[in-house]
């Protein structure tokens, strides 16, 4: 199991938790904070007992946004690991969730600040929990820069166009209930509660059938630009041979014997 001095990983069952581990700072993101980010994603896609991904973050703050300071190599932790983004100039997007999207369900476990970049990986996770106090926002327009993991394609798809283009152009701050109210997160729990709620909800992923979670997850994303003809058709492509798996097998003998299925056997 990876992890680095500002990422850590655990197993909860059959979830893998991401936790950045850098609360001095809010969180914000570090050579070796993105890099264990990667290698975590890397992980749950390569690990079959691996059925769900929670990511949050330590110390009362989900991430407060890029370490300008680290990135630019002025002397901050994780210098050992700079060879790791000149071997791979990709892998900060693919930590960031900009370049690279799991196979497995992705559950975001918010407290705090979670703005700028904070904001812009919380785009690429699929499910999203927040604690009462969580404060998200892009804030790069207020500093003269560009939001540039992602926010300017992904935010309107996912929100009204009329929230994302405000959210974008002023650069304020957002409250949790204000969040879910534009749809940013699906839900809002008292201060401390995000990962427990994400947990949960993990589990009950992690209790269908794996290939089928990832089907679905990937026929969503997959059909999301598509027109609804070309979309059912790649649902029907993607979807189809599902219904012939083992699990799919195992799921039916489980509901003929009125008990739980054990997709670990099938």
């Amino acid at each position: 199991m990876g992890g680095t001095e500002h990422l850590t990983v655990r197993r909860e069952g059959a979830t893998l938790v991401l936790t950045l581990n850098r609360p001095e700072a809010k969180n914000a993101l570090s050579i070796s904070m993105l890099v264990g980010l990667y290698d975590g994603w890397i992980e749950a896609d390569e690990d079959d007992g691996v059925r769900s991904i929670v990511l949050t973050g330590a110390g009362g703050a989900f991430c407060a946004g890029m370490d300008l300071k680290a990135l630019a190599g002025q002397g901050m932790a994780g210098e050992h690991l700079r060879d790791r983004l000149k071997a791979d100039p990709d892998l900060h997007w693919k930590a960031m969730l900009r370049h690279h999207r799991p196979r497995k369900p992705v559950i975001a476990a918010v407290e705090g600040y979670c703005v700028a970049g904070g904001t812009e990986i919380l785009q690429g996770t699929d499910i999203r929990v927040a604690g009462e106090s969580a404060t998200f926002g892009l804030f790069e327009v207020r500093r003269g820069l560009f939001p540039i993991g992602g926010s300017t394609v992904r935010l309107q798809r996912q929100i009204p166009r009329t929230h994302a283009l405000e959210m974008l152009l002023t650069g304020r701050p957002y409250s949790a209930r204000e969040a879910a109210d534009i749809g940013l997160v699906g839900h809002v729990v008292p201060d401390g509660g995000a990962l427990g709620k994400a947990l949960e909800i993990a589990e009950q992923i992690n209790a269908c059938g794996p290939l089928a979670v990832e089907a679905v997850k990937a026929s969503v994303y997959e059909s999301a630009e598509l027109t609804e003809t070309d979309g059912l058709a790649a649902e029907l492509k993607r979807g189809w041979p599902i219904f012939d798996t083992a699990d799919a097998k195992e799921g039916a003998r489980a509901f003929a014997e009125k008990r739980a299925p054990d997709y670990k056997r099938a």
